[in-house]
């Protein structure tokens, strides 16, 4: 088994059993786990990030109405099955922020994109693993507010990992 196998087994059991699982106990009576494509090492990137020169505060709207605040820390650009994408990185003070919606938006994955934390490396470099891209809460349950993807971060590419 593999970490990511390890990972998501564990996300599995924090959704069906956990207290703060974002799943109703409705939703949980009748949770397997959750989908996921396979693992694919080709979307396990080390990234160079542009900064942006501008760090204005951006307010991203949430599926509940309400606002929360990020900054726009930098882009990168990388391939996806040869096809060039670019995404850029937000940050608050909780740390690094990447939502994407990609073209399997609304048919494979949730409408509204899926989000990650890229992990910051030395001399502005990321580690950006799609592997671990996941679906906000807000797509099991809708009493929770997640922030809505902005139009920068909509790929025409498939990001088929997560």
């Amino acid at each position: 088994m593999s970490e990511l196998d390890d990972f998501r087994k564990e996300k599995d059991e924090f959704f069906g059993r956990h207290p703060q699982s974002p799943l109703t106990p409705d939703q949980k009576r009748g949770f397997v786990g959750l989908r996921y494509f396979p693992e694919n090492d080709d979307l396990r990137l080390e990234v160079k990030v542009e900064l942006v020169s501008d760090e204005r505060p951006i307010q991203m709207q949430t599926t509940t109405g309400d606002v929360q605040v990020y900054m726009r820390h930098g882009k990168f650009r990388f391939q996806v099955d040869g096809q060039s994408a670019e995404l850029t990185i937000f940050r608050n003070q909780n740390g690094y922020f990447l939502p994407f919606v990609d073209s399997l938006a609304g048919e494979e994955t949730y409408p509204a994109g899926r989000y990650l934390e890229p992990e910051a490396l030395p001399g502005n470099h990321f580690f950006v693993d799609f592997n671990l891209a996941y679906n906000p809460y807000c797509a099991y349950n809708e009493m929770w507010s997640c922030p809505i993807t902005p139009p920068e971060n909509r790929l025409k590419v498939p990001v088929r990992a997560g």
